[in-house]
């Protein structure tokens, strides 16, 4: 393979003299990637398929070459792109008023012919470079907005903590990652924090649900279709994948999707190249790949629903989120946190947890997980006036008190003391994923005496 040389951006050049172009071409095709285009029809549909970084366009351009419209046009679309590109004006000597609109219009520069190379290229590579500077300061703006990375997942407890350590170390690389775990666990967050923590954060995250794309219409939301390639397709449209480009892909609820997609997402997994729908030209892309599954593939490729070779190449790395039940010691944080969260959303002090609260909560298995706990939050910000959160407005399901067997009768102080010990017992346990050694070690008692705990509360 022939190694390509080093570009420092894409340069789209519009003119509808050939000559022109070509001229151009050869004076910045050693340093940039050079496109062409001879209509602001055909400058447009670039500006939407490529990832361009400067306009290089005259002002003249058919089919109304008496007039500055069609230059004028081009300019707007490009800067109405996210986020706008720079473009520099071409211009005759007898149109700099023209020019001067250009700039008042968003262009970043103009020049006039005869063109002079060296100049060309010095105004290109001002261009490309604040073109990146804007990208490089967007993505520092969306960075102090948001926590970073992995500090999007609170959480102490050892069940979550070896989750976080392998994906720290999977963020840095490009491998494909497979995230499993009930519903509600933060997979979708858990995927973002991986991105952020890459080499790929300064581009896009694209997310999509399998689950609620309907069988026909998923095709083309992760492929893309050209006009015409169904009745409603009155224009051409970019899918998921291309959207993805030079950022992650996060596949939620993939064990969703048909037989038939699947064969296609292998075949892109494989060659990171594939056809809109409706469309002959392959399109090839750079992007990371996540997907999610609250499903066991490997039962689902066992009895034929989900193809074994797809299965292979998304479980590279393999992530299982804990659900929150085995996390009691991570509820008291998550709880002050969507806490804090609520009251920001909705303007108001901060309200501390009431004991009771928190062990109510601790105590709840929580079948949604995260999830729930985060919805259960901001429904008793809202509802709560007092700057403490009680039990007032705790659902009804979660104050029931349901027998287990054998668990102690709270009635009685003796009885009280056991059901606390028992709970404590259960909660070390789950928070160190079942090992003894380190519950005991947890609860600052002997291994045997926790034995003996496990007997007698029947666990």
């Amino acid at each position: 393979m022939v190694e390509q040389p080093q570009v420092k951006g894409i340069v789209l050049v519009v003119d509808d003299d050939d000559a022109v172009r070509s001229g151009l071409y050869w004076a910045l095709s050693s340093e940039f990637r050079v496109l062409q285009a001879s209509s602001r029809e055909e400058a447009c549909r670039l500006v939407d398929e490529q990832r361009i970084d400067v306009v290089l366009t005259d002002l003249h351009l058919p089919p109304h070459v008496d007039d500055i419209s069609e230059g004028l046009s081009l300019i707007e679309a490009a800067r109405n792109q996210e986020p706008p590109l720079q473009v520099v004006v071409i211009t005759g000597s007898d149109t700099r008023q023209a020019s001067l609109e250009a700039v008042r219009r968003g262009a970043y520069g103009f020049f006039e012919k005869p063109l002079d190379p060296a100049e060309v290229i010095h105004i290109v590579n001002q261009a490309a470079r604040l073109r990146k500077l804007e990208i490089e300061n967007r993505r520092l703006r969306n960075q102090l907005a948001r926590p970073l990375g992995f500090a999007h997942l609170f959480g102490t407890s050892q069940a979550l903590e070896n989750v976080l350590k392998q994906a720290r170390s999977v963020a840095a690389t490009t491998a494909t990652v497979l995230l499993t775990g009930e519903n509600g666990t933060g997979k979708e967050v858990l995927a973002r924090a991986i991105h952020e923590e890459s080499a790929r954060a300064s581009g896009p995250f694209v997310a999509v649900s399998c689950a609620a794309l309907p069988e026909t219409l998923i095709e083309s939301e992760l492929f893309g279709h050209e006009k015409g390639a169904f009745t409603s397709a009155t224009q051409s449209r970019k899918g998921r994948f291309e959207l993805a480009d030079g950022g992650t892909l996060f596949l939620d609820e993939i064990g969703e999707l048909s037989q038939a997609i699947q064969v296609k997402l292998l075949r892109v997994l494989q060659e990171r190249a594939f056809e809109r729908v409706g469309g002959t030209k392959t399109l090839t892309v750079d992007i990371r790949l996540i997907a999610a599954s609250n499903r066991d593939l490997e039962k689902e490729v066992a009895e034929g629903r989900f193809r074994q070779d797809l299965f292979y190449r998304l479980n590279v790395v393999p992530l299982t989120l804990p659900a929150l039940r085995v996390r009691q010691d991570d509820i008291p944080m998550l709880a002050a946190h969507f806490a804090s969260k609520a009251a920001q959303k909705y303007d108001r002090p901060t309200p501390q947890l009431d004991p009771l609260l928190v062990e109510v909560l601790q105590d709840y298995e929580w079948p949604g997980n995260v999830r729930e706990l985060e919805n259960l939050i901001e429904r008793l910000v809202v509802l709560e006036r007092s700057s403490r959160l009680g039990l007032e407005f705790v659902p009804e399901k979660m104050l029931r008190s349901v027998p287990q067997d054998g668990a102690p009768d709270e009635s009685s102080l003796e009885g009280a003391v056991d059901a606390l010990k028992r709970r404590m017992i259960v909660n070390a346990l789950n928070s160190e994923g079942g090992n003894k050694v380190a519950a005991a070690k947890r609860l600052g008692i002997s291994r045997s005496y926790l034995h003996r705990l496990i007997n007698e509360f029947d666990l």
